[in-house]
């Protein structure tokens, strides 16, 4: 066995544990868990994330709330329709439907949602945040403002909220959400209630501390959408980050903070219908597919092992490193896994496996030409290359057609098979060929094999 030959397989030794570890059903600690370094803290979990048609969830009809005989701009609901599916995705639901339906009106599904009270609120809340010049008033969080922001600077009687009474006019707004660079939320390390921790971009950054340099001793109230937050004094020049402190638990802290961090709706939204969802499989057909999936593997698992012999053992156990690698991707990625995208996961591992038969099949060619052992392993693998690489990438030129027309037309069940498509097939090609190559030069590239295999024909299935 070669220097090169010996490192590949422990690598490939050494991503096999791995995979296989996150990818068993046990409980991981946070450490593990945090390899998903991209999902923020509290949404880290290695577990299998479910679609609608699975384990059921919620769905939420959303429509413009404009005044009577009003239209919403195409522009204004795309762009609201993408602010909600980053709320979504905030809210820790991966890969949900979200849609728009006619002129004024947005559908959501959310896989699995724990608190749909609370999910509804950050999808239809405008989420205008406003650092308002509050001078030496007094303002209680819950209160409800006017601001020169957006609306009347002389103030509307008729509005709601209340104006500032030393100047008689709304509160003049200091900054908004666009000069916000990030928000999450955090514990105030005093009392332990949570608070929100922001940062600003340059521009926010430069406008803030201006403002707390030339207003020490006066206050600054925090509103969204119109609705006070906090009301701190300023103490300091604050020059770049902040936090927000209030009477809120940590959910509504957390809905906050996805607000604020994606942004104010161009369009306020109202909720015309919200049903939850029962899982079109019940959990009987579900175990029924889990059991004819296990099925269907061992079956082919034997069939490799039984008509190849040790050539189709190996690839047996490459075919296994396969799977964990795409378990361990939807767990660390994630991806909400549904019916559709279950089916393109199995038919990469049929691509796996046919990657194989090929290799094999050319191997097997070589051998009956006369070639040695050794010779004919290279040779399989290096001839069966051009049609597994033309294979592989029509069907990775497929997947991406179908995920980006089943983004533009909403069908979100065609871009789940897509992507796991996707996913599978670059994963077979690596265990296809360099995983299985690497274990045949281990097997087959020791000194004598050639003589040994020779007289016992059948190891080889030839």
């Amino acid at each position: 066995m070669t220097n090169r030959t010996l490192i590949s397989l422990v690598l490939i030794l050494l991503l096999a544990l791995v995979t296989f570890y996150i990818a068993l059903p046990i409980q991981h600690p946070q450490a593990v868990a945090n390899l998903a370094f991209w999902q923020p803290r509290g949404f880290r979990s290695l577990e299998l994330k479910l679609g609608l048609d699975l384990q059921g969830g919620l769905q939420v009809l959303l429509a413009a709330d404009l005044p009577e005989g009003q239209r919403p701009e195409a522009q204004a609901m795309e762009a609201a329709k993408i602010v909600v599916d980053n709320r979504v995705n905030g809210l820790g639901v991966a890969e949900p439907l979200v849609q728009r339906q006619g002129e004024d009106r947005i559908i959501v599904e959310l896989p699995g949602i724990q608190n749909p009270d609370q999910a509804i609120a950050t999808l239809k809340g405008t989420g205008l945040l406003e650092f308002i010049e509050a001078g030496n008033v007094p303002l209680t969080p819950g209160t409800i403002v006017q601001t020169d922001f957006g609306g009347n600077t002389e103030g509307d009687p008729n509005a709601e909220g209340i104006l500032n009474p030393e100047t008689g006019k709304p509160f003049r707004t200091i900054m908004t959400g666009a000069d916000l660079r990030s928000a999450q939320v955090g514990s105030d390390p005093t009392t332990g209630l949570p608070v929100i921790l922001f940062e600003l971009n340059d521009s926010g950054r430069e406008i803030f501390r201006e403002y707390t340099r030339n207003n020490i001793g006066r206050i600054v109230a925090i509103t969204m959408d119109k609705q006070v937050l906090s009301a701190p004094v300023v103490r300091a020049v604050i020059d770049g980050s902040g936090e927000i402190s209030g009477q809120f638990t940590r959910e509504e802290a957390r809905t906050l903070a996805i607000q604020m961090q994606y942004g104010a709706l161009p369009v306020p939204l109202k909720v015309l219908d919200v049903r939850t969802v029962g899982a079109s499989l019940g959990a009987d057909s579900v175990q029924r597919s889990l059991t004819a999936g296990i099925i269907g593997l061992i079956v082919v698992l034997l069939f490799m092992a039984i008509y190849y012999r040790v050539p189709g053992l190996l690839a047996d156990l490459a075919l296994l490193i396969f799977v964990a690698i795409n378990i361990t991707l939807f767990k660390i990625v994630p991806i909400t896994l549904t019916l559709p995208g279950i089916a393109g996961f199995l038919l990469a591992t049929g691509t796996a496996v046919d990657a194989n038969v090929l290799v094999f099949e050319r191997m097997k060619e070589e051998l009956r030409n006369g070639k040695p052992l050794k010779a004919a392993v290279e040779a399989g693998f290096n001839r069966a290359w051009t049609s597994i690489l033309d294979s592989n990438l029509s069907t990775l030129i497929t997947c991406m057609i179908l995920y980006y027309f089943g983004g533009t037309f909403g069908a979100s069940t065609v871009r789940g098979f897509a992507f796991t498509l996707f996913l599978g097939i670059l994963t077979s090609m690596f265990t296809a060929v360099f995983v299985t190559r690497t274990f045949m030069r281990a097997t087959f590239e020791r000194p004598g094999m050639d003589e040994k295999v020779a007289s016992r024909a059948w190891i080889l299935g030839v």
